[in-house]
């Protein structure tokens, strides 16, 4: 639901001054880089606009270089002195693009005129639980753009931001000129393939050079695979997040699963391959590109799973004990998708 005190259009039409918005979007990496179009169409459609937007330490990083922000707002540990700090700021709209427990707080505290996203949270239920599918047929970006729409804004297609800060550098990894980057990570386990289906997948990237990313989580896994097979070079828990993207950028091709780096990668058009376990596209969270005529392309399931999808975030195992959705998985059109790829 969009909550809204008064008609957006002709607020804005009455306000002479400069118009300070602030967006909330606390976590995660893929959904702040979500918001990013949110961002852009709201500095560059609206005349005398500031822009400001809250978020997580950890991943502030995410955000600040992107030039559609005038000021980041970063929640450390204490909750009130943060909230203090934007009251502050005397904003004159809060669009909610988290719509939880904490983004309402914020808003009893600031007392101004706030939007809402729409989480459509009881579809997601029916879907995972009763495999009953009323989700809408639209990217999440859209929905995001369905917040702000009576702001007079409208979606540009430009896809999504990530920019990478210009100072970064990846010489000291020694990459070479040609290589594939596999994300092995994911939030939840059963998001990620299983050690034997990674195992597999690599076999047959033998060819190729395969640089793994990951975070510090992801070392003991990523040096039993580099233990494996010769042709990986492994980076995971080494990179930043800005040195990650730039590695994909200059990749011919990234495999990952249902992550951040999925988002990021999206970004900065790199060609990919996308690996679903519990979670499925139809939740509007795939690689964003606007405008293609397949969206879902990049992506690769076992469909037809009476148990899929049980959860709209993940599990640490699988809940039947099978794992059908990753060990089922089949590899060829990834393999395809790889060959074709433009270098």
């Amino acid at each position: 639901m969009i909550i809204i005190s008064i008609k957006l259009q002709t607020f804005i039409l009455i306000c002479t001054f400069i118009l300070k918005i602030l967006i909330l979007r606390f976590s995660s990496i893929g959904d702040i880089v979500l918001t990013t179009p949110v961002i852009r169409v709201l500095k560059t459609q609206l005349k005398e606009v500031s822009i400001h937007f809250a978020t997580k330490k950890q991943f502030s990083s995410i955000l600040e270089t992107n030039p559609y922000i005038d000021k980041l707002h970063v929640l450390d540990q204490n909750e009130s002195d943060f909230i203090h700090q934007l009251k502050s700021e005397k904003f004159d709209l809060i669009i909610d693009l988290h719509h939880n427990l904490r983004t309402f707080r914020i808003w009893l505290n600031l007392l101004t005129k706030r939007v809402a996203f729409d989480k459509i949270n009881f579809e997601k239920w029916l879907f995972t639980t009763f495999k009953i599918n009323l989700l809408p047929y639209l990217h999440v970006v859209d929905r995001y753009m369905e917040t702000v729409l009576k702001l007079g804004v409208s979606n540009d297609d430009k896809g999504l931001d990530f920019f990478i800060k210009t100072d970064t550098n990846i010489d000291r990894f020694n990459l070479p000129e040609n290589y594939i980057v596999y994300a092995i990570g994911g939030q939840h386990e059963t998001k990620k393939l299983p050690e034997n289906k990674q195992i597999e997948l690599i076999s047959n990237l033998k060819e190729k050079k395969l640089v793994l990313i990951g975070g510090k989580e992801d070392i003991k896994q990523s040096e039993l695979l580099k233990n494996k097979f010769p042709n990986i070079i492994n980076l995971c828990g080494i990179c930043s997040i800005h040195e990650s993207a730039l590695v994909m950028q200059q990749s011919e091709h990234l495999i990952t699963h249902d992550t951040g780096m999925m988002h990021i990668g999206a970004a900065l058009n790199v060609p990919m391959s996308v690996i679903w376990g519990n979670t499925t596209p139809k939740f509007g969270m795939y690689p964003y590109y606007p405008n293609t005529k397949d969206p879902f392309k990049n992506n690769f399931e076992v469909n037809n799973l009476k148990c899929r999808p049980c959860s709209k975030l993940g599990h640490k195992s699988c809940p039947k004990s099978h794992f059908k959705c990753m060990q089922e998985q089949n590899f060829s059109g990834i393999l395809s998708q790889i060959n074709t790829s433009k270098l």
